[in-house]
């Protein structure tokens, strides 16, 4: 995603890269677990919605190899710079707007996209009828009022201002449009839509370095718009940080919720959103 429809974490902004790796580090194996599942092969056309960081691409290409395609998207393709290989195509493509691009494809893939686009039910729809039929949809996005605190073990001050901290971003995505429930309703939502053979699951890492790593670069990211927004101060903000890089805080994300269906085959008309 990038800064189009004031995109709260924009992909330009230095720490982008930063929360790429460590988004890559925390949920990539999970991601890559759901692929597994659905049973990508040699020669799939995979779209993968929001791309982000490489990582999930660079694993596709691999899997589909030379007799496959992938294409990655996303509103803002700066990061992506020169990572457009052969089996890749890079587009810029606004998934809430812009017309299909051009398919089908046997998997169309999303990760921590929709919570943040104003249109979401827009860009699911466009994601369901971009599938071939026997096509598979995943898509996994966070929810953070399912697990609403970053210390969920709030034992002490230092736990207790990160939570605050928390809270402070969480308004600021709810002001620019967020769904912060959204990661629960995919199943429904992917069976409204015509999937078969919905399934979900959730996952979320309770601590670890690159949750550090992750929350470090965030709040750097954010800094500017908790203090205007009068929901942070500078000092609280240093304190919190150095909290971090001493190791005393046990950062956790929201739940990762993961759901994924299949287009039905026959007609390959699923009912529309």
């Amino acid at each position: 995603m990038g800064q189009d429809d004031g995109y709260l974490l924009d992909n330009r902004q230095a720490e982008a890269g930063t929360r790429f790796d460590a988004l890559a580090a925390l949920f990539d194996a999970s991601t890559f677990r759901h692929f597994e599942r659905v049973g990508i092969d040699a020669g799939w056309r995979c779209w993968e919605v929001g791309a982000g960081g490489p990582s999930v691409v660079a694993w596709l290409r691999e899997r589909v190899g030379p007799g496959g395609r992938v294409l990655a998207t996303d509103i803002d393709v700066s990061w992506t710079g020169n990572d457009a290989t052969e089996g890749v195509e890079v587009l810029r493509h606004d998934v809430g707007r812009d017309a299909l691009p051009p398919g089908p494809f046997d998997l169309v893939h999303a990760r921590l996209v929709l919570v943040h686009v104003a249109e979401r039910d827009a860009a699911l729809r466009t994601m369901v009828q971009a599938l071939r039929p026997g096509g598979w949809l995943v898509v996994e996005d966070a929810d953070p009022a399912l697990q609403p605190l970053i210390c969920p073990d709030e034992y002490g001050p230092e736990q207790e201002l990160a939570n605050r901290l928390r809270t402070g971003f969480r308004q600021l995505l709810r002001q620019r449009g967020a769904d912060l429930a959204y990661g629960r309703r995919l199943p429904r939502l992917l069976r409204e839509a015509g999937l078969a053979d919905v399934e979900a699951d959730a996952y979320f890492p309770i601590t670890s370095p690159a949750c550090d790593v992750l929350e470090t670069a965030t709040v750097q990211q954010m800094r500017d718009k908790l203090v205007a927004e009068g929901l942070a101060t500078d000092e609280e903000i240093e304190r919190h940080l150095a909290n971090i890089a001493a190791g005393r805080l046990d950062l956790a994300t929201p739940p990762m919720i993961s759901a994924w269906g299949r287009r039905p085959t026959g007609d390959g008309s699923p009912p529309l959103l």
